[in-house]
């Protein structure tokens, strides 16, 4: 596939049998959005995964994001994109659900794989 470089951190950590994949990549349009999502979703273990909750700001057209069933997670993306300044590149958090329902940590592990996604790609200042 030629467009946007997925870049792809696998599982990040686990939390009572959910597992969480954080991936992402540089976006321009909605376009290059669904290219990517597309890109992500064509390896069967990410197509089959529970929820694959994404969020992007494009300099463009503005924030955009998607639950994917995991209500609210898309906005929990979306703050952290904000608050770290970072426009025009996609996060995707991924989540292969375990038999346990989370709860509100359900957001906290959200948050460590963005967390850990911009840190290990030199996105975050700190």
């Amino acid at each position: 596939m030629s467009g946007p470089e997925l870049t792809r951190l696998g599982v990040v950590l686990s939390d009572r049998g959910s597992r969480y994949a954080v991936s992402g990549a540089p976006v321009r349009s909605r376009a290059e959005v669904d290219a990517v999502l597309a890109a992500l979703k064509a390896d069967r273990s990410y197509g089959r995964a529970t929820h694959n909750t994404w969020a992007v700001r494009l300099s463009a057209t503005g924030a955009l994001k998607a639950d994917d069933g995991e209500s609210g997670a898309g906005m929990v993306i979306l703050r952290m994109l904000e608050r770290a300044g970072l426009e025009d590149h996609l996060v995707i958090v991924t989540r292969w659900y375990g038999g346990k329902k989370l709860g509100g940590d359900r957001f906290r592990r959200v948050q460590d794989a963005v967390r850990a996604y911009l840190e290990q790609t030199g996105l975050s200042d700190g």
